[in-house]
C-alpha cells in the first residue's frame, strides 16, 4: 500500500511554500523522498536541483525587492554584486557624518543652488588673484598667499594620461597596508578627484541631487557644496554623475550625468554660469550618461555633448559660457578629450561613438580621423599618445587595441593603423604607457603589452574592472592599481612578469572611479566611500 506523505511534503505545499517564502520551499522540496529506481532518482535529483536554482534567484529577487540586498552589476556586465548596503542608510551616514564635521569646525558657507559670482563681487576677485576678503566691509584686503595653483587638476592628471611625476613616493608600502589620513563616507557616482590649493574636488549624488563638493585635501573636511535637482539612474552602471570636474585658474568647471555643465569660483563653490550641454547643442543622453571631463584649452573650454549638424563637440569661452565653435555630428562616447602635440602641431584629440579624430584647436577643424566602431557605441577608455606620430586606442567588448600612425601629407593629414589586434581590451579602465610598454586592463585581468608591436609580454593580474595610475620621479617607477573591490595593488613595471609588491584594502565596495594624486596624497573613492593615503616619502619614510 502506498504510503501517504504529510501535507508539507506534497507538491502542492512546496510550489506554494515556493512562491511566498521560497527559502521555505527549498527546504520543503530537498525533504521530498526519492522514489524507484536508479535511473528515476537520477532525473529527480537533477530537477530538484534545477528548481533549488530557480528558488535561489527567486529569493535573492524577493530580498532586493524588500530591501533587505542590495544588487550592483559588475564591470563584466552580467555577474551581479549581492550586498547589505543601504543606499538610504548610505546617504544618512553621510548627512550625519557632515552635520558632525560642520558642527566640530564649522565649513564655508554652502552658496545657494542659484547663487552666481559676477565680475563686480569682491569674492571673485579675491579669488582669482590669490587675495583676501574682509568680513567686515566687503571689500578686497591685502594679499595675503599666492594664487592657487594646481598640478593634478585635470582627470587622470596633467596630460590625462594617468601618469603623476610631482613629488617622489613611497615605493614599498607596509605589510598591513597604509594608513589613512582620513576615510568617510561620499556620495554616489563615479567621478575621480582633482586638487588645487590643498583642495579636492569632485561631483557626488546625493539623494536627488548632484552636489559639487569641495574637500580639504589632508583633513577631508567638507568646504563647500553647489548642488541641483538631477539624479541619472540606470540599473547596469548604477546612479549619479559620471564626469570628473576641472579646475583652471580659480575655477571649476563640473558636468552632470544629465549635461547640466557648471562653471563656479573653485574658492567658494558660487556659480559663475551654467548651462545644460545637451538642450544646448540639440543632443540626446548617451546609455551611460555624460561622463566626459570638460577640458581647458587657451581661453575655450571643450565639451563633448553629441549633437548633430556640427555639435558633437563643442568649445565654449570658458569665463563667459557662450559658444566659441562646435564640429563633427557624431553621437558622443565616454572619453574625455586631451590636447596633444603631434607632427608639430597642438591637436585636440577626441573619441567618438565611431572613431578617434584629431581637431584643430582654435576652430574645430577636422584633421583626420581613424574609425573606431565598438559594440553598442561604447567607447570609454583615453587615448596614449606615444610619441609625436602615434596614438595608442583600446576599447572592450571584445574589440581590442591599435596603435596609430598620424602622418602629414600635400593633401594634409592622415591616419593609419600600424598594428591591431586584442591582446589588451580596456573597457572603462585606461591604460598607462612606461619605457616603451603599454599596462592597462585587459578586460578584468591587468596585463602588458609591447606599445610598438602590440606583442603581450604577460596577463595575470586579476584585479577586476578597476583603474590604474603610473608614479615615476626620482625613485623607482611604480603602478597603483584601485581593484574593481576596493583594494590598492602597488605593481613594480616590468616587461618581463607581473611584479606586485605591496597589496591591501582601502575603501569597501565595488570601485570603478579612477585614483588621483596630489602634493604626495593619493586619493580613492567609490560610490559610498572615499579615502586619502599619504605617499610621501619625507613624512612615511623609506
Amino acid at each position: 500500500m502506498a504510503q501517504t506523505l504529510p501535507w508539507y511534503r506534497t507538491w502542492i505545499s512546496v510550489l506554494a511554500a515556493s512562491l511566498v517564502l521560497p527559502p521555505v520551499g527549498l527546504l520543503l522540496l530537498w525533504m521530498r523522498p526519492f522514489k524507484g529506481g536508479v535511473l528515476r532518482n537520477l532525473f529527480g535529483l537533477v530537477g530538484k536541483l534545477a528548481l533549488s536554482g530557480l528558488l535561489v534567484i527567486l529569493t535573492l529577487t524577493y530580498l532586493v525587492k524588500l530591501g533587505v540586498l542590495h544588487m550592483e552589476m559588475s564591470g563584466a556586465g552580467w555577474l551581479p554584486i549581492f550586498s547589505l548596503r543601504d543606499p538610504k542608510g548610505d546617504q544618512d551616514a553621510l548627512e550625519k557624518h557632515r552635520a558632525q564635521m560642520a558642527a566640530a569646525a564649522p565649513a564655508r558657507a554652502t552658496p545657494s543652488t542659484n547663487a552666481a559670482v559676477t565680475p563686480a563681487d569682491p569674492a571673485a576677485t579675491a579669488a582669482a588673484t590669490g587675495g583676501a576678503v574682509s568680513a567686515a566691509s566687503g571689500k578686497e584686503a591685502a594679499v595675503v598667499a599666492p594664487a592657487a595653483r594646481g598640478y593634478w587638476t585635470d582627470f587622470r592628471g596633467p596630460n590625462r594620461d594617468g601618469i603623476y611625476t610631482e613629488t617622489s613616493v613611497l615605493t614599498a608600502w607596509p605589510t598591513e597596508g597604509l594608513k589613512p589620513l582620513w576615510r568617510q563616507p561620499v556620495g554616489g557616482g563615479y567621478a575621480s578627484f582633482v586638487v588645487a590649493g590643498g583642495v579636492a574636488f569632485t561631483i557626488e549624488q546625493r539623494r536627488g541631487n548632484e552636489v559639487v563638493a569641495a574637500y580639504d585635501l589632508r583633513s577631508g573636511r567638507e568646504l563647500w557644496t553647489n548642488g541641483w535637482p538631477a539624479l541619472f539612474s540606470e540599473s547596469m552602471g548604477g546612479d549619479g554623475p559620471r564626469a570628473t570636474p576641472t579646475w583652471h585658474e580659480g575655477k571649476l568647471y563640473a558636468l552632470g550625468a544629465a549635461g547640466e555643465f557648471r562653471c563656479l569660483d573653485a574658492a567658494s563653490g558660487k556659480m559663475v554660469w551654467s548651462k545644460n550641454i545637451l538642450s544646448d547643442n540639440g543632443a540626446q543622453n548617451i546609455m551611460w550618461g555624460m561622463a566626459n571631463s570638460p577640458l581647458i584649452v587657451d581661453d575655450k573650454v571643450i565639451v563633448t555633448p553629441g549633437g548633430s549638424g556640427g555639435r558633437s563637440v563643442v568649445a565654449y569661452n570658458k569665463l563667459t559660457g557662450e559658444r566659441v565653435w562646435g564640429s563633427l555630428d557624431d553621437h558622443a562616447a565616454y572619453t574625455s578629450p586631451a590636447v596633444a602635440n603631434l607632427l608639430g602641431e597642438r591637436q585636440l584629440i577626441a573619441v567618438t561613438a565611431k572613431r578617434m579624430v584629431g581637431l584643430r584647436v582654435e576652430t574645430g577643424e577636422l584633421l583626420w580621423d581613424f574609425p573606431w566602431t565598438t559594440m553598442y557605441e561604447i567607447n570609454s577608455a583615453q587615448p596614449i599618445v606615444v610619441d609625436e606620430q602615434h596614438v595608442f586606442i583600446s576599447a572592450g567588448y571584445d574589440h581590442g587595441s591599435a596603435l596609430v600612425k598620424i602622418q602629414k601629407g600635400e593633401r594634409g593629414y592622415s591616419a593609419t593603423p600600424v598594428w591591431e589586434n586584442r591582446n589588451l581590451k580596456n573597457r572603462f579602465n585606461s591604460s598607462v604607457l612606461h619605457q616603451g610598454h603599454i599596462y592597462g586592463f585587459d578586460e578584468s585581468i591587468f596585463a602588458c603589452i609591447d606599445a610598438r608591436t602590440g606583442e603581450r609580454k604577460w596577463k595575470g593580474g586579476r584585479y577586476g574592472y578597476g583603474q590604474a595610475l603610473l608614479v615615476t620621479g626620482s625613485g623607482p617607477a611604480r603602478i597603483i592599481v584601485i581593484t574593481e573591490s576596493g583594494e590598492l595593488v602597488l605593481i613594480d613595471p616590468s616587461p618581463g612578469e607581473l611584479k606586485e609588491v605591496a597589496r591591501f584594502s582601502a575603501i569597501e565596495g565595488k570601485t570603478w572611479n579612477v585614483p588621483a594624486l596630489a602634493d604626495g596624497v593619493l586619493l580613492v573613492r567609490n560610490a559610498r566611500e572615499m579615502a586619502a593615503f599619504d605617499l610621501k616619502k619625507a613624512e612615511n619614510g623609506k
